[in-house]
């Protein structure tokens, strides 16, 4: 999660509080998107999950049709 936090700050300037974060963490867990990995310490780390691979490579064609298509809209009146 605070890994997340970080690299949201770095690409937008604001980082996210953990209440944002970690009930988003807890539902892909619990969805099944996404799995701990073992790791030292306090800090927990996830991976994607086979289902969760599946979901994102759907999320990121579906994503890609919609803002494509809009891609070219904009390219024909700029």
């Amino acid at each position: 999660g605070e890994d997340i936090r970080e690299e949201l700050k770095r690409r937008k300037g604001s980082r996210p509080s953990p209440g944002t974060i970690y009930p988003v963490l807890k539902a892909l867990s619990e969805s099944g998107f996404i799995g701990e990995i073992k790791s030292s310490g306090k800090a927990k780390k996830y991976r994607l999950t086979k289902k969760g691979q599946k979901e994102l490579k759907i999320a990121t064609g579906k994503f890609c049709e919609i803002f494509y298509d809009m891609k070219d809209e904009f390219q024909r009146r700029c």
